[in-house]
């Protein structure tokens, strides 16, 4: 059978999740579907689960390799896809039963390389506890010559997006680097001409428990590691004029995103070593705390739509660039 999606799935120590996961993709109502799990090297009972879901399916491929993590798994998926599109799906998360049929459908009527749908934040009780709305404000198609706002106001997460495989060539997940997304999304859209979008939150996220004390580590400062890869590809890309896009993007990731890491991060030699990498990003970019302020997303001041407490904790690291 010739595959139209494949649905790339990284597994490593999801042994509570993973069923789930993979129910919500073989019970898509669009069919024609490889799913391809990659298991980076789990110690649990993930492998038996694998095992047991590719002996009843037969659109399921398993790789095994040693752990190499989740940029590596990816990259191993996109090899072994046969695909004319590719979506991403963490072991963790889940997805509705349209998400497929409805983004591949909107790919043919647009002729889009990227289609886009919006995502929600759930609990292990499939509680909602925050809804990320994608660009909602704009048309289902945009033509990206046209209107190439998306790049500074969009999320890079490669899980609620759906890609031409071509896309991939030559561009792959780095390795060993925090915000692969970051690093890798974007540089996508260079090669792209037309997205589509669905305002439909069709992607599950899962929030685990206890994971908002995870380690945060001086390794978040590979954000910016990640801009100056999506910096040297915009620089040789058709979009090289839109100078007030980059600028936007910048202080997207590499001020409220950063910070939104940085945050979490205890140590204090790390926070201090982080803190100065921005102060060196933001004067190298030339970005004034005027427009760090003033940034928009999705037609709304970003500030003005984050709690009390987010504005605050913003406005004091604004302070002290």
């Amino acid at each position: 059978m010739i595959y139209k999606v494949s649905v790339i799935v990284p597994v490593y120590n999801v042994e509570p999740y993973l069923r789930k996961c993979l129910d919500s993709i073989i019970n898509q109502t669009f069919k024609e579907i490889e799913i391809i799990i990659i298991n980076d090297g789990s110690t649990d009972n993930s492998q038996l689960i694998i095992d047991e879901y590719a002996l009843k399916y037969d659109n399921i491929r398993s790789v095994i390799q040693s752990n190499k993590g989740l940029s590596e798994a990816r990259n191993t998926g996109i090899k072994h896809a046969s695909g004319k599109f590719l979506a991403f799906v963490d072991s963790d998360d889940w997805i509705e039963r349209e998400m497929i049929q409805e983004m591949y459908h909107l790919a043919i009527k647009h002729s889009a390389e990227i289609v886009v749908c919006s995502l929600q934040n759930i609990d292990n009780q499939d509680k909602i506890l925050k809804k990320l709305p994608e660009l909602h404000h704009l048309p289902e198609k945009i033509i990206l010559s046209q209107d190439f706002s998306i790049f500074g106001e969009m999320s890079c997460f490669a899980c609620n997006k759906i890609f031409k495989r071509e896309l991939f060539n030559n561009i792959s997940f780095p390795k060993n680097m925090h915000f692969e997304d970051v690093a890798t999304i974007p540089r996508l859209f260079f090669k792209a001409k037309t997205v589509a979008k669905t305002n439909k939150f069709f992607y599950q996220y899962l929030i685990r428990e206890g994971s908002i004390t995870r380690n945060y580590t001086i390794k978040g400062i590979h954000m910016f590691d990640a801009i100056e890869m999506v910096k040297q590809d915009f620089l040789i890309s058709t979009y090289k004029k839109n100078i007030k896009d980059w600028n936007k993007f910048t202080i997207f990731q590499g001020f409220y995103c950063f910070l939104a890491y940085y945050a979490y991060v205890k140590d204090s030699t790390s926070r201090k070593q982080m803190f100065s990498k921005l102060k060196e990003i933001v004067k190298s970019e030339d970005i004034s705390k005027q427009q760090i302020f003033n940034y928009n997303r999705f037609g709304k001041n970003y500030l003005s739509t984050l709690s009390l407490k987010k504005i605050i904790f913003y406005v004091l690291q604004l302070i002290k660039l």
